[in-house]
């Protein structure tokens, strides 16, 4: 039976963590300072925000939340992006995504000043992540790597497999592995015969968005299995990428969901947000280490 990576747990100390590092700042006069821009009244998108600004209310920063119209501009909504980039007292910017339909989420991230980018998706920070140099990276491969970290699971020399290639988790993750010294292999929807692909994982990381896709007998025995996915049943419940009750029987560890990999998600977006203000501040500390700072 495999054993769970409990992502609330490992998020805890991450958070604890995170907390520790900006009541240091605070100290020094400098309180770090998050901002996410909601555009639109998307359901889903609210609950995420309430959860970031309530996470990072508790770790001490100050937070606010730019609630926009669905019918807001383009033209306007990279310049509220651009105003918040000069706004010395917010040190990192997230651009809830999805946007409304008509609005360009690539143009709007590009007003972001990279050393604000949260969330790891302008092209300095992009760039950054494949030469290997300091940047701020993508929260949730940055989870994923945090908590193989924290349960002694290494990436050296293991062969990872990715599903999924997103720039938001499947590309950026892969990289990390790879700085790690992990032998990578990204597959996706036209991967021939992805269930052989699968098997010769150490490491396997389902990032589709496809309900209960990766099904058991894909599994190496004793594999560790991440599962990004988060999807929801028509009963409501959610379910992830992956088969978890097939999958139990056969890997080593698996990450839950709900409860896995979406907590470190959150965890590590705080501790980018503290890694900018830290380096505003010309203090960065050791708890960057996941970055490749």
């Amino acid at each position: 039976m495999a054993k769970i990576l409990d992502g609330k747990a490992c998020a805890a100390v991450v958070r604890e963590g995170v907390a520790q590092r900006v009541a240091a700042l605070r100290a020094q006069g400098v309180h770090p300072g998050l901002t996410v821009v909601l555009v639109g009244e998307d359901p889903a998108s609210q609950v995420y925000v309430r959860n970031k600004d309530k996470a990072a209310q508790d770790a001490g920063f100050r937070v606010q939340t730019l609630r926009l119209p669905a019918g807001i501009a383009q033209g306007e909504l990279e310049q509220r992006v651009r105003e918040l980039g000069t706004d010395a007292s917010v040190h990192g910017i997230l651009v809830q995504l999805p946007l409304p339909r008509g609005l360009d989420a690539t143009r709007v991230v590009r007003c972001i000043p990279p050393h604000k980018d949260v969330d790891g998706l302008t092209p300095p920070n992009v760039a950054a992540l494949a030469m290997g140099e300091p940047g701020l990276f993508p929260c949730t491969p940055l989870g994923c790597v945090e908590i193989l970290e924290r349960h002694g699971i290494p990436l050296a020399g293991a062969e990872v497999v990715v599903i999924g290639r997103s720039m938001l988790v499947g590309k950026p993750f892969a990289l990390l592995a790879l700085e790690r010294h992990a032998t990578v292999t990204v597959a996706h929807s036209r991967t021939q015969d992805l269930a052989a692909v699968c098997r010769r994982a150490d490491i396997l990381v389902a990032a589709v968005g496809k309900p209960r896709m990766v099904q058991g007998d894909w599994i190496k025995s004793g594999a560790v299995v991440l599962d990004v996915g988060i999807n929801r049943r028509p009963d409501g419940t959610l379910c992830g990428d992956v088969d978890t009750e097939a999958a139990m029987a056969r890997a080593g560890a698996i990450t839950p969901v709900p409860g896995g990999i979406g907590p470190m998600t959150i965890a590590m977006l705080l501790s980018n947000t503290v890694l900018a203000a830290e380096r505003v501040a010309g203090r960065e500390s050791r708890g960057a280490r996941v970055h490749g700072a």
